[in-house]
């Protein structure tokens, strides 16, 4: 929620409200983002746009969240209006102290997503010395709104964004977004002479379990191993990819040979001693808990750094046939093994 567009965009809803309700200052306050919501609320709210006197200085700052009227409207999801904030029990000194203001009063709404308040926007100070009424308040909570909704669809089209690049039957990257990121990647070494290996994955046996258990079988164990793959494994950078069908690639930035076939390996040994299938799903009458069935053959591959220039189209090109190449060669000479393409 703090990128820079969003960041803009939240000056100018500020910006708009106050020609709405003409005020000293304002600002919008947001939890911490990756604090699940629920029993543990975000135990800050953050200034992330300001305007007004001493405002520079807050920007980027963090109050208690359960602190003064913004922590009030935060824990209660409800708009609230202060006409004398000095005498109000619910009223923030600290802030005043800090950017020499004073507050004289102030009005207060939430901006929820899904119903859960993640944030707050506030106006102290109404410009005519008249205190704020009810129509304010309205104002200013249609404001809140607005913001919800620009919050929201920048989050949905950054969701989507990323649901484009990804394959919805595993979860991993799909295809489309491997040939981006192979291009990027084999550029990168080439420039900076650096390591970079690719893992081709094919599975033993795949097609016995469609044709025994049925499509709908087969498809749940692709999502199960687009949780092995999707795992990670401490010590490797691993971008995993659904390639087609049941082919996956997993391309290792900064990976030789050997640390790449140590990865396949690890992958191999996973595979084989994962139990598919192990829970009921629906159309099922019983678990068919598929232990030592499903395999996979491997192939690895690694960018060679030659005395030759070498285009990186011509080095991707190269690098996926040879990873290709090893997995066909795991395939021809007995399955469940990994093959290395020197």
């Amino acid at each position: 929620m703090h990128h820079v567009d969003t960041k803009a965009m939240l000056k100018n809803i500020l910006v708009w409200a106050n020609q709405f309700v003409p005020s000293e200052s304002g600002s919008i306050l947001f939890d911490d983002p990756t604090v699940k919501h629920g029993k543990d609320r975000s135990n800050l709210l953050y200034f992330v746009a300001c305007f007004g006197k001493g405002s520079t200085k807050l920007v980027g700052t963090a109050i208690p969240a359960e602190t003064g009227i913004v922590g009030k409207v935060y824990a209660s999801g409800k708009p609230y209006i202060s006409k004398k904030a000095k005498e109000d029990v619910n009223f923030y000194a600290a802030i005043d102290k800090k950017t020499q203001f004073e507050t004289k009063s102030i009005i207060c709404a939430p901006i929820r997503i899904n119903k859960v308040a993640i944030g707050v926007i506030e106006l102290i100070n109404r410009l005519d010395q008249i205190d704020y009424n009810n129509d304010d308040l309205t104002l200013l909570k249609i404001f809140a709104e607005h913001t919800s909704t620009l919050l929201q669809n920048s989050l949905d089209a950054r969701r989507f964004a990323e649901l484009s690049i990804r394959d919805n039957l595993t979860g991993l990257y799909n295809d489309r977004y491997f040939y981006d990121a192979i291009t990027q990647e084999v550029t990168k070494s080439l420039k900076k002479k650096s390591e970079l290996s690719l893992v081709f994955l094919d599975l033993d046996n795949f097609k016995q379990v469609n044709d025994t258990y049925g499509h709908l079988a087969g498809s749940r164990l692709l999502s199960e191993m687009g949780v092995i793959l999707g795992s990670g494994l401490k010590g490797f950078v691993v971008i995993a990819t659904r390639y087609g069908g049941d082919e996956f690639v997993c391309i290792l930035p900064g990976a030789n040979s050997e640390t790449a076939a140590r990865y396949a390996e690890h992958l191999r040994k996973s595979i084989e001693e994962f139990v598919f299938l192990k829970r009921r799903f629906r159309g099922m009458k019983t678990a068919i808990r598929l232990a030592g069935q499903i395999t996979a053959s491997i192939g690895v591959a690694s960018v060679k750094h030659g005395t030759k220039k070498v285009t990186a189209t011509s080095a991707r090109d190269t690098l996926i046939r040879e990873a290709d190449r090893g997995m066909y060669d795991s395939k021809e000479s007995g399955k469940n093994k990994v093959t290395v393409k020197k």
